[in-house]
Protein backbone atom coordinates (compact mmCIF):
# COMPACT_ATOMS: atom_id res chain seq x y z
CA UNK A 1 0.00 0.00 0.00
CA UNK A 2 1.09 3.52 -0.80
CA UNK A 3 2.57 6.31 1.65
CA UNK A 4 -0.78 8.65 0.60
CA UNK A 5 -3.26 5.69 0.96
CA UNK A 6 -2.24 4.26 4.55
CA UNK A 7 -2.72 7.85 5.62
CA UNK A 8 -6.09 8.22 3.76
CA UNK A 9 -6.96 5.13 5.22
CA UNK A 10 -6.35 6.58 8.82
CA UNK A 11 -7.65 9.45 8.35
CA UNK A 12 -11.24 8.43 7.61
CA UNK A 13 -10.69 6.15 10.43
CA UNK A 14 -10.42 8.58 13.06
CA UNK A 15 -12.72 10.80 10.93
CA UNK A 16 -15.50 8.22 11.51
CA UNK A 17 -14.43 7.29 15.03
CA UNK A 18 -14.82 10.91 16.01
CA UNK A 19 -18.51 10.99 14.30
CA UNK A 20 -19.34 8.45 16.24
CA UNK A 21 -18.04 9.79 19.42
CA UNK A 22 -19.67 12.87 19.19
CA UNK A 23 -22.67 11.62 18.22
CA UNK A 24 -22.67 9.48 21.34
CA UNK A 25 -21.85 12.55 23.59
CA UNK A 26 -24.74 14.30 22.20
CA UNK A 27 -27.38 11.21 22.40
CA UNK A 28 -25.97 11.16 26.08
CA UNK A 29 -26.87 14.97 26.55
CA UNK A 30 -30.14 14.88 25.13
CA UNK A 31 -30.96 11.75 27.99
CA UNK A 32 -29.64 13.54 30.74
CA UNK A 33 -31.55 17.30 29.37
CA UNK A 34 -34.86 14.77 29.09
CA UNK A 35 -33.74 13.40 32.68
CA UNK A 36 -34.06 16.94 34.14
CA UNK A 37 -37.37 17.83 32.09
CA UNK A 38 -38.68 14.93 33.76
CA UNK A 39 -37.34 15.95 37.01
CA UNK A 40 -38.33 19.31 36.86
CA UNK A 41 -41.43 18.13 36.02
CA UNK A 42 -41.87 16.13 39.62
CA UNK A 43 -41.03 19.14 41.96
CA UNK A 44 -43.82 20.69 40.36
CA UNK A 45 -45.89 18.32 40.64
CA UNK A 46 -45.13 17.85 44.52
CA UNK A 47 -45.52 21.88 44.78
CA UNK A 48 -48.50 22.13 43.67
CA UNK A 49 -49.53 19.04 45.57
CA UNK A 50 -48.23 20.48 48.82
CA UNK A 51 -50.09 23.54 48.07
CA UNK A 52 -53.53 22.21 47.22
CA UNK A 53 -52.79 20.10 50.51
CA UNK A 54 -52.12 23.07 52.23
CA UNK A 55 -55.60 25.15 50.70
CA UNK A 56 -57.49 21.94 51.81
CA UNK A 57 -56.23 22.32 55.48
CA UNK A 58 -57.03 26.47 55.23
CA UNK A 59 -60.36 25.74 54.20
CA UNK A 60 -61.00 23.20 57.18
CA UNK A 61 -59.78 25.88 59.45
CA UNK A 62 -61.78 28.30 57.35
CA UNK A 63 -64.96 25.99 58.15
CA UNK A 64 -64.26 24.97 61.67
CA UNK A 65 -64.14 28.72 62.62
CA UNK A 66 -67.14 30.00 61.16
CA UNK A 67 -68.65 26.96 63.25
CA UNK A 68 -67.27 28.54 66.39
CA UNK A 69 -67.73 32.47 65.88
CA UNK A 70 -70.68 34.77 64.22
CA UNK A 71 -68.84 36.56 60.77
CA UNK A 72 -70.73 38.97 59.09
CA UNK A 73 -70.09 40.06 55.48
CA UNK A 74 -69.29 43.68 55.13
CA UNK A 75 -70.04 43.70 51.15
CA UNK A 76 -73.86 42.75 51.43
CA UNK A 77 -74.67 45.27 53.64
CA UNK A 78 -71.77 48.60 53.70
CA UNK A 79 -73.72 51.31 55.84
CA UNK A 80 -76.58 49.86 58.05
CA UNK A 81 -77.51 53.19 58.91
CA UNK A 82 -78.69 54.20 55.54
CA UNK A 83 -77.09 57.70 56.19
CA UNK A 84 -74.11 58.94 54.03
CA UNK A 85 -71.06 59.18 55.16
CA UNK A 86 -69.45 60.20 52.97
CA UNK A 87 -66.97 63.72 53.27
CA UNK A 88 -68.28 65.37 49.43
CA UNK A 89 -71.64 66.96 48.98
CA UNK A 90 -73.04 67.52 45.02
Amino acid sequence: MSRASKLTLAATGLGTAGIVCFVHWAQEQDRAAMHRGVERDMEKQRIRQERQAEFEMQKRLEEEYLKLQTVHSTTDNANPTGTNTSTGSL
